[in-house]
């Protein structure tokens, strides 16, 4: 090329750009710096949440003596495959209502349909699991699935198992279920001379619920409890075969809409005796009639959205006259292992598999309110596993 040409050439394009990489960039303000900040660990956070691990604590004893009060849970979303998100548009960090403002902490204006990822295993008998209570559906809440109240309570039944209670004994399938070793319930007993020392019902981990109602304690309290002298008839408080609690299914006067006749057939369960009842599973096929309509309506209608009607004994399923309906979903069966002070399955029903948020694995921390100053951490609850 000749050396004219070169000469004559503009090199300004590559000044330009030269002067454009060795520029210095304009330094971040320390404002702008920790609002990135913020909103980075807010996104991290809220996936993690979502889709990895949570923190939750214990608010009630339903669970005792497993879990107590003031105990301190991860739980793995991963386990059972996390959960994507339903109702996307949320304030960070609050479940369904705002701190101090008693507001909604969510948008359902924008609502997804239920999905969930891959997980590690399926939903195990004795797992206990953290779900979505199914009667925040109800009035006065009606929130979406996954901002309606946490419960943890143990599974006891799956999808297709056939579940009943005899005597508090859980039986699936014509089986046993393992009783868990800190399950409890109420027993009864007598005093010879001066009552029972209070410091025992202490070291026993004995409790008396609504201010000093009937003593509630594991199998092995009450085994050591019967060998005091001053201690006779103790027994456990079981309700008999035959005597009728208002458990589930509900009574006709709060859900007419799932009776035939106007009344439900005579189902003679309480919380000790109870079933044996079908869990549904998806795909699977119910005829309903008076014995299975009561059972299973609430479950067509509200959890796997359809609209339900009754006239006399003909149920109509959105505008169709039927006698059969097959499930979408697959459905659970909770209870808590103090099982005379816990509301559970036997109260309210099936747990749909879209409620289900995550498998407990260890107590992270444990709070005692009643404890002394000095006592308040339960120490050797610390990074227990959740059996």
């Amino acid at each position: 090329m000749p050396p004219q040409y070169l000469k004559n050439m503009n090199w300004k394009f590559w000044n330009r750009k030269t002067k454009s990489k060795t520029a210095p960039k304009k330094k971040k303000s320390k404002t702008r710096e920790w609002a990135d900040a913020i909103i980075f660990a807010v996104i991290a956070a809220t996936i993690i949440r979502s889709f990895f691990v949570e923190a939750y604590t214990i608010p009630t004893p339903s669970m005792e003596r497993s879990l107590l009060v003031g105990d301190f849970l991860f739980v793995s979303k991963l386990n059972y495959g996390p959960r994507v998100p339903m109702t996307p548009i949320a304030f960070p960090f609050a479940h369904h209502t705002m701190p101090l403002l008693g507001t909604k902490a969510y948008w359902d204006g924008v609502e997804l349909p239920y999905y969930r990822l891959p997980g590690f295993s399926d939903i195990k008998k004795g797992d206990v699991v953290v779900f979505n209570y199914p009667m925040d559906a109800d009035s006065p809440y009606y929130r979406p699935v996954d901002k309606r109240e946490n419960y943890i309570k143990r599974c006891q039944g799956g999808p297709g198992d056939t579940l009943s209670v005899v005597d508090a004994q859980v039986y699936v399938n014509g089986k046993a279920m393992p009783n868990p070793p800190g399950e409890q319930i109420d027993y009864s007993y007598t005093t010879v001379g001066q009552d029972v020392n209070p410091q025992i019902d202490t070291d026993l981990f004995i409790r008396h619920y609504d201010n000093g109602g009937l003593p509630t304690m594991t199998a092995a309290s009450a085994k050591i409890l019967q060998g005091y002298s001053n201690v006779r008839n103790l027994a456990p408080k079981i309700e008999q075969k035959g005597v009728i609690n208002p458990i589930y299914p509900v009574y006709p006067r709060k859900y007419p809409q799932y009776c035939l006749n106007n009344k439900f057939p005579l189902f003679k369960w309480n919380v000790d005796n109870y079933g044996p009842i079908i869990i549904p599973k998806r795909g699977w096929t119910v005829t309903l009639d008076s014995l299975t309509f009561p059972v299973y309506g609430r479950a067509i209608e509200i959890y796997e959205h359809n609209k339900v009607s009754v006239s006399g004994n003909d149920i109509f399923i959105n505008g169709v006259k039927t006698n059969t309906y097959t499930f979408k979903m697959n459905y659970y069966w909770m209870m808590g292992d103090n099982r005379h002070d816990s509301e559970d399955s036997r109260y309210w029903g099936f747990v749909p598999e879209d409620h289900i948020v995550g498998k407990a694995l260890f107590i992270w921390m444990s709070w005692d309110d009643n404890a002394s100053f000095f006592g308040k951490i339960r120490w050797s609850r610390l990074f227990n596993i959740i059996h």
